[in-house]
């Protein structure tokens, strides 16, 4: 199934790319998300029209992006819990707790945007949180959990 794209899509292609997916895909993610239509005649004429705006809508995207990363690379965030006597945590610090936690410090970040590939925290101490806020903007977040006494 041929497809136009809209946005940038990680693994795929970039805005306005004429790519190749399985149907699948293309009828199931892609298209209901807004991020392609498939390439008829008449879905490419209308891209072109629109082609200055959707640009313009993505560089004022990457823009917020970037000013977002220079914020969250500076950014040290810290998290009390309640913890056992060798510093495991009773619970877990989770992605909706690390947005909360960046919310409140200044910095808006929703949960989706948080990456953490090992699961939640479950041991006090300082990390490094990887982030993925656009397709071509990623950051790091400095955590540090703390034991409540």
């Amino acid at each position: 199934m041929d497809i136009i794209l809209l946005k940038n899509v990680d693994n795929l292609g970039n805005l306005g790319d004429k790519v190749n997916v399985r149907a699948g895909y293309g009828r199931n993610f892609l298209i209901p998300t807004g991020r392609a239509v498939p390439a008829t005649d008449s879905n490419m004429k209308a891209f072109e029209e629109r082609r200055a705006t959707l640009e313009k809508e993505a560089a004022e995207q990457l823009s917020s992006a970037n000013a977002r990363k220079a914020k969250c690379d500076d950014l040290t965030i810290t998290i009390t819990c309640k913890s056992g006597d060798e510093g495991r945590l009773f619970g877990s610090v989770g992605t909706a707790d690390i947005a909360a936690a960046a919310t409140e410090a200044g910095v808006e970040l929703s949960k989706k945007e948080i990456r953490l590939p090992d699961g939640p925290f479950r041991v006090a101490g300082e990390y490094e949180v990887a982030l993925h806020l656009l397709a071509e903007v990623d950051a790091t977040l400095k955590l540090n959990i703390v034991s409540e006494e």
